[in-house]
This record gives structure tokens, C-alpha cells and sequence, in this order.
């Protein structure tokens, strides 16, 4: 016997749901797929390059970055190549609508910067509510539907 739902099945569903939600959610903040990148390792997550300097911190890009536990994240590329610097949660949900995000970044830059320390929300839950929250995103690859 062969489950009906294999791990290539789940992983194909997150891969597109997440790519088609990416690609949603950076045009909502004004820049190109270009500038996104996905990890689909457990958990989940996910970079999105802004074009978006703070007062504050002139020299710093900035980026959002998304994972599977604490959702949308503002955060300040280093100087030194070390992990980003969290600035802000977006919170709320995991998978909230791309112009709820591009609102969370609009509202950062016209305070030129976050205000207060950020607390990581816990949104995580099972990945299948996380499929079934990505799913209305979902992209179709061309070269897998010529396949077969």
C-alpha cells in the first residue's frame, strides 16, 4: 500500500503555496520575486530583500523575514554577515494578507523605525493548517505539469 498523501505531495504543497504567497506578499511591499528566497526546512521560512533604508540606520538594508513559528518579522541586515537583527513582529497570524503586511512595513518607515523591544509571537501550529493557510497562494510550475 501507498498513502494517498506522501511526504513529496506535502513538501510540493508548501513549495508552491509559500513561493505563490512570497511572490503575493512582495509585490504588496514593492519589490520583485528577485528579492525573495525560501528555506522549506522545518520550520519553514522565508526572505524578502525591502527597499527600504530607516532614518535611524542609513547604511542598513532592511529586509522581512518569515518563519513557520513567529510569522513576519522586520529585521536589519549587519555589516558583518551574522543573522539579521529583529526590529519588529508583525503577529497576529501566521499567514495574514499581503496588504496586511505591506501596512506593517509602511508603518515602520513613516515612524522611521520600530518602537519598543521586539517579543517573538508563537503562531505556530501543525503544517497542515499551515497548508490549508497557504493554499488559496498556490503557484503552478510549468515544467512539473508537463511532466507525466
Amino acid at each position: 500500500m501507498i498513502p494517498l498523501l506522501t511526504g513529496i505531495d506535502r513538501d510540493h504543497g508548501l513549495r508552491s503555496g509559500l513561493t505563490g504567497y512570497l511572490a503575493a506578499v512582495s509585490a504588496a511591499v514593492g519589490v520583485g520575486e528577485e528579492s525573495c528566497t525560501v528555506d522549506l526546512d522545518a520550520p519553514a521560512s522565508a526572505y524578502i530583500a525591502l527597499d527600504v533604508r530607516l532614518p535611524r540606520h542609513p547604511g542598513r538594508d532592511m529586509a522581512l523575514l518569515w518563519d513557520e513559528r513567529h510569522g513576519w518579522a522586520f529585521a536589519m541586515e549587519t555589516h558583518s554577515g551574522e543573522d539579521l537583527l529583529v526590529m519588529a513582529y508583525l503577529g497576529g497570524e501566521l499567514v495574514p494578507s499581503p496588504s496586511r503586511v505591506r501596512r506593517f512595513v509602511a508603518a515602520i518607515r513613516s515612524a522611521g523605525g520600530p518602537s519598543g523591544e521586539p517579543v517573538p509571537p508563537d503562531l505556530r501550529g501543525d503544517r497542515g493548517e499551515l497548508l490549508d493557510r497557504l493554499r488559496r497562494h498556490c503557484r503552478v510550475f510549468p515544467y512539473l505539469s508537463r511532466m507525466g
